[in-house]
């Protein structure tokens, strides 16, 4: 389980030490800096808290800030809406609903499915708790992988990203992709610490994946809710796709991601040259050339 006051604790050390002085407006003092960011007693300045109360924060020690202090060490920090959220998670003010001791097993409700069935010219994924994969539509399986044919405890969107040789050279921009999958993964863990599965999940792609351990270590935070990929498709050539993050009513541990293209554009005409091979292809993915089950997978 996740010790809360030494993640709030890295968070700091690491978020103090991103932030350029120069911008900060503080004052010059003539000292000599040795390490990059801000020294403790500037951000306790800007943020208008003592520097013991501040150092206490970065100690780990175990103290409450109001909502108020909170907000102002964001902005002494330079927090964006993630980073603020994610710092409001580790010092507690957003405790509630969202930190279950217990998880029940995610399930798509049948709507959920007739609507993926639903944008069949479009791909559409609907991810759960810690990047789980619930559910994908043909033409996700026909441009990602056919996530139905792993075996259900690996159907991890983090875990193929970092795990499986495909994905690498699928997305051209692999490494922008995988850091925003392992600050979204750190995210969530400030939402909820004491899920054991992602924790399990963490582990194993640390000990898996030099590139995964070396930016956990680094603690930024991203929440996804658009944005875009570039793919090099097998089938179809390159291609950028524009995503879009629905969260669902009543269900905040799902979202569903949307991804389409700018019409006129060539990333249409291989999306629709995609849909047209989809819609003829028996298997979608588990046809594709180098697609087929576990190929290039790093899982026995």
């Amino acid at each position: 389980m996740a010790d809360t006051h030494r993640e709030l604790a890295d968070f700091l050390r690491r978020a103090r030490a991103q932030v350029d002085p120069s911008r900060a407006g503080l004052p010059p003092d003539g000292r000599v800096r040795r390490v990059p960011g801000l020294r403790r007693e500037e951000v306790a300045r800007l943020a208008g808290v003592s520097t013991d109360y501040y150092a206490r924060l970065e100690q780990g020690r175990r103290i409450v800030p109001s909502a108020a202090v909170v907000a102002a060490i964001g902005r002494a920090l330079e927090l964006d809406a993630a980073g603020r959220a994610h710092l409001e998670d580790l010092i507690g003010l957003t405790a509630g609903p969202a930190r279950r001791p217990a998880r029940d097993a995610q399930r798509v409700r049948p709507g959920l499915h007739q609507l993926l069935d639903a944008l069949d010219g479009e791909p559409a994924l609907v991810l759960g708790r810690r990047t789980d994969i619930l559910a994908a539509n043909r033409m996700a399986k026909a441009l990602f992988a056919d996530f139905d044919r792993m075996p259900a405890a690996r159907r991890n969107y983090a875990r193929w990203m970092f795990l499986d040789e495909d994905a690498r050279s699928l997305f051209a921009d692999w490494q922008d992709q995988a850091r925003a999958a392992v600050e979204s993964l750190r995210f969530e863990v400030g939402r909820d610490p004491d899920d054991r599965a992602t924790a399990d999940l963490v582990a194993e792609l640390c000990e898996r994946s030099r590139e995964f351990a070396h930016w956990w270590e680094q603690h930024r935070v991203h929440q996804r809710t658009h944005g875009s990929k570039r793919l090099r498709h097998p089938l179809v050539g390159e291609l950028t796709v524009e995503y879009e993050t629905l969260a669902l009513p009543g269900d905040p541990d799902t979202t569903l991601f949307v991804y389409t293209t700018q019409a006129g554009s060539p990333s249409r005409s291989a999306m629709d040259l995609l849909a047209s091979w989809a819609a003829s292809a028996p298997g979608t993915a588990a046809h594709r050339p180098g697609h087929g089950p576990g190929r290039g997978a790093i899982d026995p």
